[in-house]
């Protein structure tokens, strides 16, 4: 036991010298990371039910600004969908699908001035049921998840530039 609690003060010492500092914890990080989140508005995105649902998850992951006048920064998101068959039964109806979405963001401040850029991409699939209700509703869970990854993922990459950005200073 005593070995075990030596060898974890050991990894927790190796850690703290090779300069790793968690992306969203206060200890050794920039507190102010959340601030610069909530400061950004995010504009509304195309592509009806997906971008509505990515919009959504983006202010909710970020803490982000309800109105574009309390906003030091803008992001903008342009969402584009891909579907294709990827399953097909022996009289060629396809029983599968894939979504494929391709997020292409930017991040603006007051003057309209690029602060950082970048893109995202996921695939979801569903299956096609006999029932055309079952189908949308496996459609719909499969956007809300692609809505989900997007989000997540581009509020990493726009921690990762802040984080980058605050600690070059």
């Amino acid at each position: 036991m005593k070995l075990r609690i030596a060898g974890l003060l050991l990894a927790a010492l190796a850690l703290s010298g090779c300069g790793f500092r968690p992306l969203y914890g206060t200890i050794g990080a920039n507190p102010a990371g959340q601030a610069i989140f909530s400061s950004i508005y995010v504009e509304p995105v195309a592509q009806e039910r997906v971008g509505y649902d990515l919009r959504n998850r983006l202010m909710d992951l970020l803490q982000a600004a309800n109105h574009p006048q309390n906003a030091a920064y803008r992001l903008k998101v342009t969402l584009t969908e891909t579907r294709g068959g990827v399953a097909l039964q022996n009289d060629a109806t396809i029983t599968r699908y894939d979504l494929s979405f391709d997020a292409k963001y930017e991040l603006t401040d007051a003057k309209q001035n690029v602060i950082t850029e970048g893109e995202e991409t996921t695939i979801e699939s569903f299956d096609v049921a006999q029932s055309p209700y079952a189908s949308l509703t496996g459609q719909e869970e499969a956007e809300k998840r692609a809505a989900q990854d997007i989000a997540e993922h581009i509020q990493i990459d726009l921690g990762v530039h802040f984080a980058h950005a605050t600690s070059t200073r």
